[in-house]
């Protein structure tokens, strides 16, 4: 049974949490330094806190350590390698050999080592590496590959931004402001617009985002990839707010439950929950530059997003036409869809001939959108809303509930309930009631019983499997027998 984790990025221990809630299996997080992203470092303390959270569900934490060291700072990032072990991180994810004398904790070989053949993949796990990080440019094929010249675990990237170049070995950032992407500063120069020019100095393509990727996006290939051997999935964006962590995290934990429950003999979960109600996830609604599935399938998607280098949304149609006042406008949108209804407050983003414009809709009536004037907006253009005020509200009116699958079995004997629990991780707890007096009405004493210790407590979720009744069933009423289940959550939990 191989079990499948889904890795969701978290900025921060309430971004981590969230995740979590959501489905996640495992998140990834920075410390106080030494991270791939500069913006997104935390305190020890914060890490030890989302730890608590993750383990409390089988989830892990795995703590990045991935940026290039220099040798005055060698000592200083060991130390924070050990105050994040003993904060409870389950993993350091790290890219600098010199971080490979850390003992206690497993490595995985970050995606900055850019490792992409079996060869290297070899090399890096002779090295120690429980996990290689692969390169998002590989395919199936190549990952295929890696698989059969390795024992140690896969994880590949499945969802969010792609980088022109392979992790690790762009130098751009460096190059044109002398911050180095391989110290967590990246400038994001393959954002940036450019002028394409020939030998002899003609201009080709003006004023265009020409290194600019669309976004990764393998919901589709799931079952591809774990067949191809990778046991950990994982969504980009250490950078991304809560609400796009939530969305895309919820998207990818019910596909990957899909996945298993039509394997059930490969695969499992790697921890453990079930997620309840909740929003309905859709991860066009959230930021995103177009999508793309790059070279998985051995062949060039396209990938370009040099029009749209900035988050775009979801394409909701074209522009029918413009009404403009002195410093407002309306706009009427020609949907793409029947079913597409505007709500004001939306955010909206148009490609024209000068990049892409975004507004705000102040007011928005039917398929008319009223805003601030903004210029190039002209009929037929593509319309896209990156901001779904409706979509929002949802996902904050229907939060994600975590809860552990909890079995309990019911024991009657001289007017006392002895009641053992089971929790899906294995954990036992038993608790007991007593009654004055036996039920006159045993059957509908039974149907009580089950009814009151049939819900949840704490992080479980109990569900009554047996009622073993040796004589009569005693008369409890209902606030006993929901003080009983919650005793046993509370010894559950604390094993």
């Amino acid at each position: 049974m191989t079990a499948l984790e889904l890795l969701a990025p978290a900025r921060n221990a309430e971004i981590g949490i969230a995740a979590i809630d959501c489905g996640a299996d495992a998140v990834y997080i920075a410390g106080p330094g030494f991270g791939a992203r500069q913006a997104a470092g935390n305190s020890v303390e914060d890490v030890c806190r989302l730890c608590e959270y993750a383990h409390r569900y089988g989830a892990r934490v795995y703590a990045t350590l991935n940026t290039i060291i220099f040798e005055e700072e060698l000592e200083e990032a060991k130390r924070l390698a050990e105050a994040l072990k003993d904060a409870g991180a389950d993993a350091l994810i790290v890219q600098d050999l010199a971080l490979l004398d850390i003992e206690g904790i497993p490595l995985h070989a970050s995606t900055q080592c850019a490792v992409r053949a079996p060869e290297k993949a070899a090399f890096y796990e002779g090295l120690g590496f429980s996990r290689i990080i692969l390169e998002r440019e590989m395919s199936l094929e190549q990952i295929r590959a890696v698989r059969c010249a390795v024992d140690c675990e896969l994880e590949f990237f499945v969802h969010g931004a792609l980088c022109v170049c392979y992790s690790g070995q762009c130098y751009m950032s460096q190059h044109v402001a002398g911050r180095s992407a391989n110290r967590g500063e990246c400038v994001q120069a393959c954002r940036s617009r450019y002028d394409l020019v020939d030998s002899s100095g003609k201009a080709l393509v003006k004023d265009k985002a020409l290194l600019s990727l669309k976004d990764y996006r393998l919901l589709e290939h799931l079952g591809e990839l774990a067949e191809a051997g990778i046991c950990s999935f994982k969504i980009e964006g250490r950078l991304k707010n809560i609400s796009y962590v939530r969305n895309v995290t919820r998207e990818y934990s019910l596909a990957l439950d899909a996945l298993i429950a039509a394997n059930a003999e490969k695969y499992c979960r790697a921890s453990f929950g079930r997620v309840l109600k909740g929003f309905a996830p859709n991860s066009r609604k959230t930021f995103n530059r177009g999508y793309t599935s790059l070279f998985i399938d051995g062949k060039r998607s396209k990938w370009s997003s040099m029009d749209a280098p900035k988050g775009m949304g979801e394409h909701i149609g074209s522009v029918e036409s413009v009404r403009e006042g002195r410093n407002s406008m309306e706009i009427c949108i020609r949907p793409s869809s029947r079913d597409l209804q505007l709500r004001s407050g939306d955010g909206f983003s148009v490609i024209t001939r000068d990049g892409v414009t975004g507004f705000r809709g102040d007011l928005c009536k039917g398929l008319t959108v009223s805003c601030k004037k903004a210029e190039g907006i002209a009929p037929g253009m593509q319309v896209y809303r990156n901001l779904d005020t409706a979509f929002e509200a949802e996902m904050e009116a229907n939060p994600c509930v975590r809860l552990i699958p909890a079995r309990a079995e019911v024991r009657a004997e001289d007017l006392k309930l002895f009641v053992t629990a089971v929790s899906q991780d294995g954990r036992t707890a038993k608790a007991e009631a007593e009654g004055s007096e036996a039920a006159r009405d045993e059957s509908r004493m039974a149907k009580m019983i089950r009814s009151q210790l049939s819900k949840s407590a704490g992080i479980f979720s109990f569900s009554v499997s047996d009622i073993q009744s040796a004589g009569t069933l005693p008369l409890l009423p209902a606030s006993q027998l929901n003080a009983l289940r919650r005793d046993l959550a509370s010894k559950l939990e604390s094993q």
